[in-house]
Parts: structure tokens; sequence; C-alpha cells
């Protein structure tokens, strides 16, 4: 879990692209930082790889399998792409080329983080509630949630990030009029909402199956 969480914060700042940095490379050694730690990550999970021809595939299998490998490929696309503009590696592309698949994949491993993360939260919530019972609060946490959902999902729209899946805008802004702090605020809340839409999703997919 302390991977999990490390790779989450450092998947935010990057997401913040070069402006949060006067230097580029700082941008690029964070960049490595996460593809190392995501490298280990699937490591540890290789079992879960191993097993994917095996058994049958119900509806919440079927969306944690989505789930997976659309964070995996969007993830090497970033890698390649990233190291293809830090580098210029000769991979058959050009830097503007790259630095638009840089652009809408870093977007869509985003996105899949967020429903990775929403595939957890009960798994997340169990271990917190086992660790510190005191703070199982079942009212103020759907009150939370709602405000996280509602905030989340108009930041996402607010923030314009849909553009960049499919590239409807080439280059990625950043509103500095906004701050930092509220650049911060807006993506915790994007990866919350889109978190608990998939904690949701998945949890209705359960109740089906039973």
């Amino acid at each position: 879990m302390s991977i999990d969480i490390i790779m989450t914060i450092l998947s935010m700042i990057l997401m913040g692209g070069t402006v949060l940095f006067p230097d580029d490379r700082v941008h690029q050694v964070l960049g490595m930082v996460l593809m190392v730690l995501w490298i280990i990550h699937t490591l540890l999970h290789r079992r879960w790889y191993g097993a994917l021809f095996k058994g049958r595939y119900n509806p919440y299998r079927i969306l944690q399998l989505i789930i997976n490998l659309g964070i995996t490929i969007s993830c090497v696309l970033v890698m390649v792409s990233g190291m293809a503009m830090a580098w210029f590696l000769p991979i058959g592309f050009g830097l503007d080329y790259a630095r638009s698949i840089h652009l809408a994949s870093s977007h869509w491993y985003y996105l899949f983080m967020c429903a990775h993360l929403g595939m957890h939260i009960s798994m997340i919530a169990d271990r917190i509630k086992a660790k510190h019972p005191e703070t199982h609060h079942p009212v103020l946490l759907r009150f939370v949630s709602a405000v996280l959902l509602i905030y989340g999902l108009y930041a996402f729209f607010a923030r314009g990030l849909w553009k960049y899946f499919f590239l409807t805008q080439q280059f990625f802004f950043l509103d500095l009029d906004k701050g930092y702090v509220m650049f911060a605020v807006d993506y915790v809340a994007i990866l919350a909402a889109f978190a608990i839409l998939i904690h949701l999703m998945a949890g209705a997919l359960k109740r089906k199956m039973q």
C-alpha cells in the first residue's frame, strides 16, 4: 500500500506537467521514479496477469480487466513517449507526435488510475476501519463522498481534462491564476470522484451476481 500511495501522489504531481517545475528535468526524474515504482507494482501483482486466462469472466471481472489493461497500456505509452521526448530516442516517430501521445496517454493513465483506486476502496476502508474504528462514521463518509463526487466532476470539466483524451486540445494548459493549491485540490477531487463512481459501479455489479 505504501508503494500505491507514493505512486498516486507522484501521478498527481506529474499531471501538472513541466509547468509545476522551473526545470524540466525535475518532471523527467519524477517520471522515471514513477516508472520504476510501476514496474515493482506490476511484479508484485504478477499472479494477476498469470490468471488472466483462467476461470470464468463475470461482469465484475470484466470491469477489472478493462481497468487494469487500460492502466497498463496507457502507462507503457506514457513511458515510451516520455523517454522519446527526454532523450530523443529513434523509435520511429517525431517529437511532436511523441508529445501528443504523452499528453493523451497521461490523461488516460490518470483516469484508469482513479478507476483502479475505486476498485479497491472497500479494501482500503476495511483496513482503516480495523485499525481506527473511531474514525468510521457512515453518515459523514456519505456526505464527504457526495461532496467530492460533485466537486470532482465539476473540476474535471472546468479544468478541461476531457479535451486531452482525444486531443481536441493539443497542448497542456494549467490555469496559474487559480494557483498550485487549487490545482492539488481539483486533482485530488477528480481522483476521488472517479474512484467513487467506479466503486459504486463495482458494488452494483457484485450485488447483481449474488
